[in-house]
């Protein structure tokens, strides 16, 4: 290797060590468990739920209502005053609601285990609505904590790794427990999906204590009522209006092809195994190195520059399906755009995530944050929800094409933000725009 090419390979390795140098600290561990006991109960609550069901012999209808037990998770909100206002007398004010949450998960997890589909819904209904609603629970919680926890500069690598951990639940409990339950039955199956919240509780006990927690409210009305004007205040009407109405929308155009990705790779000629192939897997470690990505990134480039490149760079990746729209079924593209897709999804999210947490005071970072979070919802949950109806009136191309124009009021949003509050990534704790 000449003289040059060494130079190179070692000014490449020194430039990524001190990229991801951000993520060389404990604490980025702690949260990485965090986040993957967090993802765990979506799934064993839900699709996998529902595949268990079917295979129980369990109707249509009363598997499409089993669909309400996720209710906990937009109603979160409701119950985050209480969360920023009470704790139990150990751990702290974050971890001792975390570990609180765990090992009644794991509890209510196991009575799920031995419930018996094939006897009666009942039980399984009672056990998984309360394992939503502890998990949107301690959802509450660990986002709390990251708040609390990370310095402006760390939000970026914070938000990544638990994004990571979270993924990485979902793929175990999403794809893990449908092999298990193959070979060792859906009783043994939840027992080790239960087991697997063990290393979400360890973290909370030996993760540290935030240095700053904040301030528990003085009453149930001030834990209610305080978290909204001390946004209003720190903010202003329009500074609200403003960052609420990005959050929701800062997503839309992806979320708006992420719903008719598998219906448009079916009409061009995909199977199901192709999809499922590289969405599962290829797209899995895309959206992870996009997510370590855009954390390295934040923690240089600083959040507000972050929401710029990573917001375009969303948009840009719809492009890819136009041209694939067009293609005839070209299966290199097909793997192409996917893989561009969900690394920029992984940008995208590291980045809200960030933005989110920084919006945040810490006195009552469990309700904004979790306030927050409903709104980024919005658009997943309502927005796109005529994603459909526009891809039949528009055709496949044209809907792709539009896709692109729905990232621009974020954007637009974000120029008008920035320019009228300039410098917020140099403020210490909170993003006063």
């Amino acid at each position: 290797m000449t003289r040059t090419a060494i130079s190179v390979v070692n000014y490449i390795r020194d430039s990524l060590a001190s990229l991801l140098h951000v993520y060389n600290d404990r604490r980025m561990g702690f949260l990485l468990l965090m986040g993957f006991a967090s993802g765990m109960p979506l799934y064993l609550t839900g699709t996998t739920l529902g595949t268990w069901l079917a295979f129980e012999g369990t109707g249509l209808t009363a598997i499409g209502l089993f669909s309400l037990v996720g209710v906990p998770y937009s109603l979160k909100f409701c119950w985050a005053p209480l969360v920023d206002g009470y704790s139990p007398p150990f751990l702290g004010r974050r971890r001792s609601w975390m570990a609180v949450t765990q090992i009644a998960l794991m509890a209510a997890l196991t009575v799920m285990a031995f419930s018996r589909p094939d006897q009666g819904l009942s039980l399984i209904a009672v056990a998984a609505l309360v394992v939503a609603f502890l998990s949107a629970t301690q959802d509450i919680v660990i986002d709390a904590y990251r708040v609390d926890l990370l310095e402006p500069r760390e939000f970026g690598a914070g938000a990544a790794v638990y994004t990571v951990g979270y993924r990485v639940a979902l793929w175990v409990t999403g794809s893990v427990a449908l092999v298990m339950a193959d070979y060792v039955g859906w009783t043994a199956a939840y027992l080790v999906m239960a087991a697997c919240m063990a290393p979400g509780l360890y973290a909370s006990l030996r993760s540290p204590e935030p240095p700053n927690p904040g301030t528990p409210p003085r009453s149930f009305g001030s834990a209610i009522v305080d978290p909204f004007r001390e946004f209003h205040r720190r903010v202003g009407p329009s500074g609200a209006v403003l960052a609420l109405a990005f959050v929701a929308l800062y997503k839309l155009g992806d979320n708006v092809v992420t719903n008719m990705t598998a219906p448009f790779l079916l009409s061009e000629g995909f199977t199901q195994t192709d999809i499922g192939l590289v969405r599962g897997t290829l797209g899995l470690v895309a959206s992870i190195l996009g997510v370590v990505a855009g954390g390295a990134l934040m923690s240089r480039m600083g959040i507000w520059r972050s929401l710029w490149i990573f917001g375009l760079l969303q948009a840009g990746t719809n492009v890819f399906y136009f041209a694939l729209a067009q293609s005839g079924g070209h299966y290199p593209l097909m793997v192409v755009t996917i893989n561009l897709e969900y690394f920029a999804q992984g940008l995208g999210t590291a980045a809200l995530l960030a933005f989110l947490m920084s919006l945040c005071h810490r006195d009552f970072s469990a309700t904004q944050f979790a306030l927050l979070t409903s709104f980024m919802a919005l658009n997943r949950d309502v927005m796109a929800s005529q994603a459909g109806m526009l891809a039949e009136a528009a055709g496949w191309p044209a809907f792709f094409l539009l896709s692109v124009v729905l990232a621009a009021p974020a954007l637009l949003l974000l120029w008008w933000m920035k320019g009228r509050y300039g410098g917020l990534d140099a403020v210490p704790r909170s993003v006063s725009i």
